[in-house]
């Protein structure tokens, strides 16, 4: 990394957050630790954080309170994350509804506020206070730090919805900031072969360390570049997000970049869920931001799934206090995988592959999906 890229990183950018009251850095000290703790000590570390958010949402979200005393749930009754299971699930309508009832009476404060893309019906609005905030960015540069991204790296941005607006003054202050943090975007939602070429043209003038993209929009443009015989720069590393990166479009990405292909999962709603380490063997968990659940239908209710069995996957953001979503279903489907360390040395658990949406299932006239 050059002069400027090493002030950015460990200057720059560690005191503007500070400045703006935040400190994922010393969270991120702490969860490159975590990261190899024990599974008794990240159990401990996640039950101890359910319990506090159990307790505020009882005593402080309309919504909670009354699932929970219709079900005969007292906060009490949730000691440790197996007994997250007593708790209902929140789906996407019900959240929706909820929206308001959620929020809570009492601090933290929401200080960001989000909308979902809508890209399985009606948008979702997502609140979250400081807290959940600065543990979300820490463990979203740990999973990159997987891949060898660090802050004062350049990236090249080639994503589906572009952060720049396209008027007024905050274009241009958008744009400075993208300048100052090294930040590139491109929107891979074009793909004709002259986009694809001017995406190829300024991989080529960036010279980027490293290239953040949506999968299928990475695995065009890697087809292209095969295709072409584009390829003139070193191994590239890639962070693929939003969708399932397949076996084969992982064979082109290696083809076209390099063998660090990296396969993330995440949403919206809780940000980061999981992120592939160097051995590309599923995709660790965020086990000290989130309780993920893979769940099963079964008649009369669901249950956790079994090590190689595919359900839908419930999140539960352990630092949102102020609009709580506790075993939310985001219309994901994965594969539990089964609790044996992984050879990298984390102890993370692990999911994957991805399995698709539960709106991309046929079910039968039972409900049971068609295999």
């Amino acid at each position: 990394m050059d002069l400027y890229g090493r002030l950015l990183g460990n200057v720059l950018y560690p005191q503007w957050e500070r400045l703006r009251g935040r400190d994922p850095h010393t969270v991120g000290r702490l969860l490159e630790r975590t990261q190899y703790a024990s599974a008794a000590e990240l159990a401990d570390l996640q039950s101890g954080l359910l319990r506090r958010l159990v307790r505020h949402a009882h005593a402080h979200t309309a919504y909670y309170r009354a699932q929970w005393d219709a079900a005969g749930v007292r906060p009490e009754d949730v000691k440790d994350v197996r007994d997250l299971a007593r708790l209902p699930v929140l789906d996407k309508p019900a959240a929706r509804a909820s929206d308001e009832a959620r929020l809570a009476d009492a601090p933290p404060w929401p200080k960001v506020v989000k909308h979902t893309s809508g890209s399985t019906g009606t948008p979702l609005t997502v609140r979250y206070n400081e807290e959940s905030r600065v543990w979300r960015d820490a463990t979203r540069w740990r999973g990159y730090g997987w891949a060898g991204y660090r802050p004062g790296h350049r990236a090249f941005h080639y994503w589906g919805v572009l952060a720049t607006p396209t008027t007024g003054w905050k274009k241009y202050k958008v744009e400075l900031d993208h300048a100052l943090r090294r930040d590139h975007y491109v929107d891979c939602g074009r793909r004709s072969p002259a986009d694809l070429d001017a995406a190829i043209a300024g991989l080529r003038k960036v010279k980027p360390d490293v290239m953040l993209a949506y999968t299928q929009g990475a695995a065009a443009l890697a087809r292209h570049v095969n295709r072409t015989n584009a390829r003139t720069w070193d191994d590239l590393p890639v962070i693929c997000g939003a969708e399932r990166l397949w076996p084969s479009d992982r064979d082109q990405m290696v083809k076209a970049f390099g063998p660090g292909i990296f396969e993330s999962y995440g949403c919206r709603e809780v940000m980061l869920i999981g992120h592939e380490c160097d051995r590309h063997d599923g995709l660790h968990l965020s086990m000290e931001t989130m309780i993920v659940e893979v769940l099963v239908r079964e008649a009369g209710g669901m249950r956790a799934a079994r090590p190689g069995e595919i359900g839908e996957v419930a999140v539960t953001d352990l630092h949102n206090l102020s609009h709580p979503m506790i075993r939310y279903l985001g219309g994901d489907r994965a594969m539990m995988r089964a609790p044996e360390p992984c050879a990298c040395g984390r102890t993370l658990p692990r999911i994957g592959p991805i399995d698709g949406r539960v709106t991309d299932t046929l079910r039968d006239g039972a409900g049971q999906p068609v295999r």
